[in-house]
């Protein structure tokens, strides 16, 4: 009887998860097999793809061919392009570590009403869209902006800093844009965190630097892993933001995708692109899945 009861409330739970289940398998998982199907056929005169199954667009990712003698060489564009993708999200992920840990933890000390105010605070950027966000860091940064202003009314600079359309501006403004996700989780993790801990610290004469490294650190490290993740799969595949503040000149994958997709008209390209882009996330989360189970188990 009580398996009958149990075989039925599974059942049950099926079909009530079966609509959900429909809207993923149609709505995500159809267009990844469809970009799936196209990174192994040939790219067609003007755009799409010829039905003429081949790896070319998978060996092109990292390799191309001379046009020549028809001899494969690295393919440096394309690994540049990597690598600043790979760099830039992991120095935004560092870098909203950097601000997001103090700030966290300064909110998480507050009392009820003060933090509720400072949370407040950290939400508002979520209220405006990404690409306002990123005009308002192009204001600042500019040559004619208020970084550069200020500097040259204080006599600290006599010509304006060349920051716009670089690495630097790019990894301002993706620091900019994601550092809440960091502080959020940092949050969540300090304010369940036993702050007596920290004085049974100081009563066994640690510094501040032990107790911070010994006692807050391990504790908070879900947190911090949580928050990385958070940060560096969008910004590994960030697209507003490298445009309008690099320029087109300082691409990432999200916008050499796009190109092969659009003026580029290499469908192939994009679709391996985008499956290889897919599956560096998979690591990350999987990396993220891995860490969090050995911390439940600890």
């Amino acid at each position: 009887m009580e398996a009958r009861l149990e075989a039925t409330r599974v059942k049950r739970n099926w079909l009530l998860s079966l609509p959900a289940l429909v809207l993923l398998l149609v709505g995500a998982s159809g267009p990844l097999l469809i970009v799936l199907v196209y990174s192994f056929m040939e790219p067609g005169d003007y755009s799409g793809v010829v039905w003429k199954p081949t790896f070319d667009a998978w060996v092109q990712i990292f390799f191309s061919r001379d046009i020549f003698d028809d001899t494969l060489g690295l393919a440096d564009a394309h690994l540049t392009i990597f690598w600043r993708s790979v760099r830039l999200s992991l120095l935004t992920t560092l870098i909203t570590i950097a601000f997001g840990l103090p700030t966290a933890y300064f909110i998480a000390t507050r009392p009820g009403r003060a933090r509720v105010f400072w949370l407040f605070l950290i939400t508002i950027p979520f209220w405006t869209n990404l690409l306002v966000r990123t005009f308002a860091i192009l204001e600042m940064i500019r040559s004619e902006g208020l970084i550069n202003t200020w500097l040259q009314n204080l006599g600290l600079i006599s010509e304006p800093l060349q920051i716009m359309y670089t690495d630097t501006a790019v990894l301002i403004g993706m620091a900019y844009v994601y550092l809440p996700l960091m502080v959020l989780p940092l949050y969540a993790a300090i304010e369940r965190f036993d702050f007596r801990l920290v004085e049974a610290g100081y009563d066994l004469y640690a510094n501040r630097w032990q107790v911070l490294r010994r006692v807050i650190l391990p504790i908070v490290k879900p947190g911090i892993v949580a928050g990385s993740i958070l940060v560096f799969v969008p910004s590994l595949g960030a697209y507003v933001t490298p445009r309008v503040l690099g320029g087109g000149k300082n691409m990432m994958i999200g916008n050499f995708i796009e190109l092969q997709f659009g003026q580029g008209r290499n469908w192939p390209l994009g679709s391996s692109l985008s499956i290889l882009l897919l599956l560096i996330v998979m690591v990350a989360l999987l990396f993220y899945v891995r860490v969090s189970t050995r911390e439940s188990e600890r």
